[in-house]
């Protein structure tokens, strides 16, 4: 899909606009090494829209549709729902990678295909019926997923982002509400994760401009919880992932769930606190005794807590 894209430029004081295209080229050397090899050792005819792996307690979830960055169509839609479907419920993984092949991570939903097809595209109205156009985004996973962001995670594809507990982001990386320019809405949750994510104001400035927002702004807001140098996204999330997957997963399950629990659930800050009592209580017998005892012995003195590379 060639999106073609506007900005607003300031010259000398004087606004023009610009006609640009996303570059089909940035990005393509920065395949990360864990995306070449999932691809090369796959067998003939295994590559699919969206590509998947497991690494001992982590799975990797790729959008493998390079040619058209990323973009997602409906049977990559319901195939990373399939795929995140099948991460929460195996009880053998403890977190998620979410990333795209060939240095972008997601230009949103495929407009080529939604220009061609819009009289027979079939959307869940009730978003708790069924997946959203861009496939998961209307999940609410139990477990922790990390978005290993490269090249270009705009429109659908930042919503897509949004889904994601933490996001590292390459150097050269553009997010953004680009659908903004093409009178595209945000049904899958852009609305309502931005604003609580980096707050209502920038959330706006984002929303109502579509402008683009570069890693560090990212970093600066909050949309970004690591920047790192090109070609890096991949790895780096996937040593994040294996050491949160490392930690006591009841516990930090219940203290993740409880977090959002007070930002999108809780009718008041009584009951967040009653939310949070509750559901950690149990966490108290099942694992914070035997991590308590394991600390009284010695485990937990010293540098311990300094190895730590979150």
């Amino acid at each position: 899909m060639a999106l073609t894209l506007w900005r607003l430029l300031v010259n000398n004081g004087f606004r023009s606009v610009h006609h640009m295209t996303l570059n089909s080229v940035k990005g393509q050397r920065f395949y990360s090494t864990i995306a070449k090899e999932e691809i090369k050792s796959a067998g003939p005819g295994a590559i699919g829209t969206v590509i998947s792996e497991r690494r001992g307690t982590v799975m990797l979830i790729g959008i493998n549709r390079p040619e058209a960055r990323n973009a997602v169509n409906p049977e990559t839609a319901q195939r990373l729902t399939e795929e995140l479907s099948a991460f929460d419920q195996d009880n053998s993984l403890n977190v998620a990678v979410l990333y795209g092949v060939g240095g972008n991570f997601c230009a949103g939903f495929d407009l080529k295909e939604l220009a061609q097809s819009s009289g027979s595209l079939k959307l869940e109205q009730d978003v708790s019926r069924g997946p959203g156009p861009m496939g998961p985004s209307r999940m609410r996973l139990s477990k922790p997923l990390i978005a290993a962001v490269s090249g270009y995670a705009v429109a659908g594809g930042l919503e897509l982002a949004l889904l994601a507990d933490l996001r590292v982001v390459e150097e050269s990386s553009i997010m953004g509400v680009f659908c903004r320019r093409f009178g595209v809405p945000l049904i899958d949750g852009g609305t309502v994760r931005l604003p609580q994510l980096i707050g209502l104001s920038r959330a706006l400035d984002l929303i109502l401009t579509g402008r683009p927002v570069k890693a560090q702004e990212a970093l600066t807001f909050g949309l970004a919880n690591r920047v790192v140098s090109d070609g890096q996204a991949l790895q780096v999330a996937l040593e994040l992932a294996e050491q949160v997957s490392a930690f006591p997963q009841l516990c930090l399950r219940a203290d993740r769930n409880s977090a959002y629990h007070a930002v999108f659930d809780s009718s008041s800050f009584t009951q967040a606190m009653q939310y949070e009592f509750d559901h950690g209580l149990p966490v108290v017998v099942a694992e914070a005794v035997t991590g308590a005892t394991k600390f009284s012995l010695g485990a937990g003195r010293g540098g311990t807590f300094s190895k730590s590379k979150l």
